[in-house]
């Protein structure tokens, strides 16, 4: 008789795959709580107490750690050695094993739960027996998903056991699991010593989708999220429209980005992951108005995300547009009858109150990755340090805080420039500093004048300053910290200007 020790702690199916199991001439193992629920269904079971010999004693910790199961996982049932210690030692094979783990990743996301808890949902017994069980996968079967069960079940009906590459398959799948359950305990642990860099790193992430291709189309893809998803791509809810690119979720993640720094009714308009319009207003519809009117051109094409509510009224306005995405953490029914009348455009919801868990960026380079802090950085009124003989004004300074707020999520070499709550030219990525502000300035053309500049780093030479003289500049905000700063300096003050120093620079590559 085939034996299988069931052991589970989400119970979804078990009943109706253990009837399938004894049908099929399986003698059942099984534990604590899995147990009480077999015997319940009135399924004939036997205690994991009856193999070994020995009582579950420490309050459970300790039931299946022992020669007599791991022994019946481990055999090699065609090594003569590895069956004469079966023999002698009074051991019976095990040939199934149906196990998940104590729910650690389901108690860390609970609210106000405590350390003691969270200790006493690592599972040892569990992945003990998975890993032993997925080790000898040539003989066992071994189900970590509840979604296997009827697949595992159909093939033992049809063939009478499962098939080599199903027992490899699942065994992969073990694996996979139990490395991704060690990943959140030692995240949890390293998180609570507050060590940031360890001599080494996991990382797990749950699957979101496939997708059908990556930047280009001759790129496989997927889009995976880490296990707990607050204010992020990650936790989005698609309301309508065709399935997400790879490139729609890059754009979608820096527009998020940037609408983070805002409490405000905020809009943000992004075209290749840089801003192409960022407008904050009194409401949404005021919001929506500056960043469209930012740039009318290069919005094209691009995504749409709000921190408020979409109306009725923006609705409107957004459904003469082509847009590849609109995300909103709520929207009118008005406003979304209408938006959904475009068959393509795709509409997500995302709790904008929602914490950003993750504080930590990973960059993969090749054969490795780099990993810092987000760019979390803010700088007060406070905190600015005025360098020239003219000092902002108030209105100035709520500006400048504006678009240094818009500029550190620019690519570098980058500048904004803006007023009034409203970015009026942006230049991104460029390879000199005067190239990123010739672009900004000659995009906000006659607006310029009475705007204000926003550098995400220093200006080694005067020239920028002389540019922006020429557009009417009347402040600008950069990090200072170049041995040249004077000549900046002498140039603002030649042309009235006020600078700002922050002392923190905002480089993005």
């Amino acid at each position: 008789m085939k034996r299988a020790l069931i052991s589970v702690s989400d119970k979804t199916g078990i009943v109706e795959l253990t009837k399938e199991l004894v049908e099929l001439g399986y003698e059942i193992i099984s534990t604590g709580g899995t147990k009480k629920t077999l015997d319940e269904a009135g399924i004939k079971t036997l205690s994991i107490s009856d193999i070994t010999s020995f009582p579950e004693i420490m309050d459970g910790r300790v039931k299946t750690l022992h020669p007599n199961v791991h022994g019946a996982l481990l055999c090699v049932r065609d090594n003569k050695n590895h069956l004469k210690a079966l023999e002698d030692n009074k051991i019976d094979l095990i040939d199934m094993v149906v196990v998940n783990l104590y729910p650690f990743k389901e108690t860390l996301a609970k609210k106000n739960v405590t350390h003691e808890e969270l200790i006493e949902n690592i599972d040892i017994g569990g992945p003990s027996m998975l890993r032993s069980a997925a080790k000898n996968y040539k003989s066992v079967t071994v189900i970590v998903d509840p979604k296997d069960y009827k697949a595992v079940v159909c093939e033992l009906k049809e063939a009478g056991d499962t098939l080599l590459e199903t027992r490899e398959r699942l065994a992969a799948k073990v694996f996979r699991h139990t490395s991704s359950y060690d990943t959140l305990i030692a995240e949890y642990l390293t998180n609570k010593v507050e060590e940031k860099f360890p001599e080494t790193i996991t990382v797990t992430y749950e699957k979101v989708q496939d997708l059908r291709y990556g930047e280009n189309p001759h790129q496989k893809a997927g889009f995976y999220k880490k296990s707990f998803a607050g204010y992020s791509m990650g936790n989005a809810k698609q309301l309508h429209g065709k399935e997400l690119s790879y490139n729609n979720i890059q754009d979608a993640n820096a527009a998020l980005e940037i609408l983070k720094e805002f409490k405000e009714p905020t809009v943000v308009a992004v075209k290749h992951m840089n801003p192409c319009g960022v407008g904050s207003g009194k409401n949404i519809n005021e919001a929506w108005k500056k960043a469209y009117e930012a740039d009318k051109t290069s919005i094209f094409g691009g995504i749409v995300v709000s921190n408020s509510c979409i109306t009725k009224m923006v609705a409107e306005d957004l459904s003469k547009l082509f847009l590849e995405i609109i995300i909103a953490p709520s929207f009118e029914k008005e406003a979304l009858d209408i938006i959904t009348q475009k068959k393509n455009i795709r509409v997500l919801q995302i709790d904008m109150e929602s914490e950003i868990l993750n504080k930590m960026k990973v960059t993969s380079v090749m054969d490795g990755a780099l990993i810092q802090e987000f760019d979390e950085m803010k700088v007060s009124k406070d905190e600015l340090i005025c360098v020239t003989e003219r000092k902002p004004t108030d209105e100035e300074i709520e500006a400048l805080i504006f678009t240094w707020n818009v500029v550190k999520h620019v690519k570098s070499n980058a500048i904004v420039v803006g007023k009034d709550n409203q970015t009026i030219g942006i230049g991104a990525g460029q390879m000199n500093r005067v190239g990123a502000a010739k672009i900004a300035l000659e995009q906000g053309h006659k607006k310029c004048e009475g705007a204000v500049l926003a550098s995400d780093a220093f200006f080694p030479m005067d020239d920028t300053v002389e540019l922006a003289a020429k557009f009417g500049i009347t402040a600008i905000i950069q990090p200072g910290g170049s041995i040249k700063d004077t000549l900046s300096i002498e140039a603002c003050n030649k042309h009235g200007i006020a600078m700002v120093f922050t002392g923190v620079r905002h480089f993005k590559h």
